[in-house]
């Protein structure tokens, strides 16, 4: 559809301002948006969307249709696998308010700051057995599935099972992923049957194309299903039968299998750890922005500092500075390094002591002294943590390593924290290779991806979740086909790294995952979420306003040209940061780009920079849904 022939002149005088101006409503966008009346589900591969919608046509609700697409994007390897973490939130139609489930693993036994020092680590490392949480993703679907759904265990993970038994055409994201990661993958004892199926061969991963069987971990989902029906033929509940399966996952021959497995791999999971272990079912956190109430799960994950930025925010007219002008893009890293540098210091499990101060972080009166110290003209590359105890009326426990933080990141260069696999050769570059090696692990690990799903029903239900761990290269967990979490690197080691973040033993580390639910009037109106590491948050505040300030559908605000920070410290590798640095999207002009050297910023240039946002939002007035897929990745959804 073409642009009016009335719109250009207006559209040239936003240009001449250095404004890049709103799209109109009818603007085409690269990939269509998709329109439901009965059910929409969306998620990372169009295979993974098929799954929710063969629960819709079960007779399923969204709930139910989550945990087929989390099953199914698990065995995809969709930048994930089956022994990661899960975070979700949930608009429960009857209750009316928002639930919060919190599936991500701990660590386990003797992961201590003094173990990982004690092997040269000043943070755990990326990958391998030490780099593994306890598997939460399994829990995490078998929860939801039993407390929320409506179907059994074994229709969920039916079309999952389908596709780990008698295989799947393997797309070239996950398959070229095995090829790449195979010095990885060589180095664990089960890895290479499941990666590299031919093992020997120029190209020992699969191809894009090729049918790609796990028997290990559709005889896993057969374990869970026969657990399921013998419960429920000694009279169980639908209910009291799924957390049968679930107890054979952490406390049967399943958790014996995959301890041992961990164990051969050189890893410190022990069966107690499986066993001890539990789903939290939570109440999230919100903050109000032009009236719509957004939510987040707790500081275990990064969610509350888009919340925090939204509060720094709200007192300005971010519409009059002018969409991706250069004042725009200013404010909104400027309102982000406050919120990140508050996330980098303050949050973590609230299960440990000291207790995060979250009322503070929150108080919008907090916010208000935080935007005063705001630079409204140049980039601060010194931004640092503020202090909310204060405005929750307390003293700061750890004022002394608060007046000590560095923004640029950890005092001192990592011993081996993001060195690559054993027979890596990157020591032996020349130090410009070496580098630009180095720099490009830093933006690989920032962004790391994993995936999101969304779905909602007519019923009411309406579901955000952002599951993530066990990418590839993933160590496998023995003969049970589970690749394990990476998310220890999140934990820091060291107090003056983040005092609220130090790794424990049945500790959850500070992840990345966050999902968000938005009300309006008291009313579930979207979910959205994103992969991409330490940029999640960035891109769901770019939508949301996109969406609020801008008037934007959800498939133009997913689509739309975005920008990314990397001021905030890294949540993997060695945790850097690089204050002031500035991706844009390659379409920001030329006046645009010089304004905001002025100002202070390293610029990079990037063709696709809005994230693979994935949402739904519901349309009150008729009755229906939008769904968003972002035309930066296969993410992809079905509706009905």
């Amino acid at each position: 559809m073409s642009r009016s022939r009335s719109a250009r002149p207006a559209r040239f005088l936003a240009l001449l301002l250095g404004i890049t101006a709103v799209p109109l409503a009818s603007q085409v966008t690269e990939k269509p948006p998709l329109h439901g009346r009965h059910w929409i589900a969306v998620t990372g591969k169009p295979l993974g969307a098929t799954a929710g919608a063969m629960m819709f046509q079960r007779g399923g609700n969204a709930v139910d249709a989550t945990a087929a697409m989390l099953a199914a994007v698990c065995t995809m390897w969709d930048t994930l696998g089956c022994g990661g973490e899960t975070q979700a939130l949930l608009w429960h139609p009857t209750l009316r308010k928002v639930i919060g489930i919190n599936a991500l693993g701990v660590a386990p036994t003797g992961a201590t700051p003094a173990f990982f020092s004690g092997k040269g680590m000043r943070f755990p490392p990326e990958y391998g057995p030490l780099a593994a949480v306890t598997p939460g993703t399994p829990g995490g679907l078998m929860v939801m599935l039993a407390e929320y759904g409506t179907l059994s265990l074994e229709t969920v993970l039916g079309p999952a099972l389908t596709m780990a038994e008698q295989g799947y055409a393997i797309e070239a994201q996950a398959a070229d992923a095995m090829e790449r990661q195979k010095g990885w993958i060589k180095q664990w004892k089960t890895s290479p049957s499941v990666f590299l199926p031919h093992r020997g061969q120029p190209r020992e991963a699969p191809v894009a194309g090729e049918v790609f069987r796990q028997p290990d971990l559709a005889a896993t989902f057969r374990k869970l299903i026969e657990a399921e029906r013998a419960a429920l033929a000694r009279g169980r509940t639908r209910k009291e039968a799924i957390y049968a399966a679930y107890d054979r996952f952490y406390k049967g021959d399943i958790a014996d299998e995959l301890v041992r497995g961990v164990q051969e791999d050189g890893g410190l999971m022990t069966k107690a750890d499986l066993a001890n272990w539990r789903v939290k079912i939570e109440e999230p956190l919100a903050t109000t922005y032009r009236g719509v109430t957004v939510y987040k799960l707790p500081p275990w994950q990064q969610g509350p500092a888009l919340l925090q930025a939204l509060n720094v925010l709200e007192p300005l007219d971010l519409k009059a500075m002018g969409y991706n002008s250069a004042q725009y893009i200013h404010t909104l890293y400027q309102a982000m390094s406050l919120a990140f540098a508050d996330r980098d210091f303050y949050y973590g499990d609230p299960a440990f002591p000291p207790e995060e101060p979250i009322a503070g972080l929150l108080s919008k009166d907090y916010a208000k002294a935080r935007l005063a110290q705001m630079n409204r003209e140049r980039n601060d590359p010194a931004v640092k943590p503020g202090d909310p105890y204060p405005f929750q009326g307390g003293t700061n426990p750890f004022a002394d390593v608060l007046a000590r933080w560095s923004t640029s990141g950890p005092r001192q260069a990592p011993a081996g924290a993001a060195s690559g696999p054993p027979n890596d050769d990157r020591t032996r570059q020349p130090p410009e290779e070496a580098m630009a090696a180095a720099e490009a692990a830093f933006r690989e690990a920032f962004t790391r991806g994993t995936t999101s799903i969304q779905a909602a029903d007519t019923s009411g239900w309406m579901v955000s979740v952002t599951p993530s761990g066990g990418w590839i290269p993933a160590v496998i967990a023995g003969r049970t086909g589970i690749g394990l979490s990476q998310r220890m690197q999140s934990f820091v080691t060291d107090p003056e790294d983040g005092p609220f973040n130090v790794v424990a033993p049945g500790k959850r580390p500070r992840v990345t995952l966050t999902p968000t639910i938005a009300l309006r009037d008291g009313e579930p109106w979207m979910a959205f979420s994103v992969q991409g590491g330490d940029t999640q948050d960035q891109d769901l505040l770019q939508f949301f306003l996109n969406v609020v300030e801008f008037g934007f559908t959800p498939q133009q605000a997913a689509e739309a040209p975005g920008f990314h920070s990397y001021q905030m410290r890294s949540s993997f590798g060695a945790h850097e940061a690089r204050p002031g640095r500035l991706q844009l999207n390659e379409a920001v002009p030329d006046w645009v780009r010089d304004d905001l050297r002025q100002r202070g910023y390293s610029l990079e240039y990037a063709r696709r920079t809005s994230g693979p946002v994935t949402a739904i939002l519901r349309d009150r007035r008729h009755g229906t849904f939008w769904g968003a897929a972002s035309n930066f990745g296969e993410d992809a959804g079905i509706a009905w």
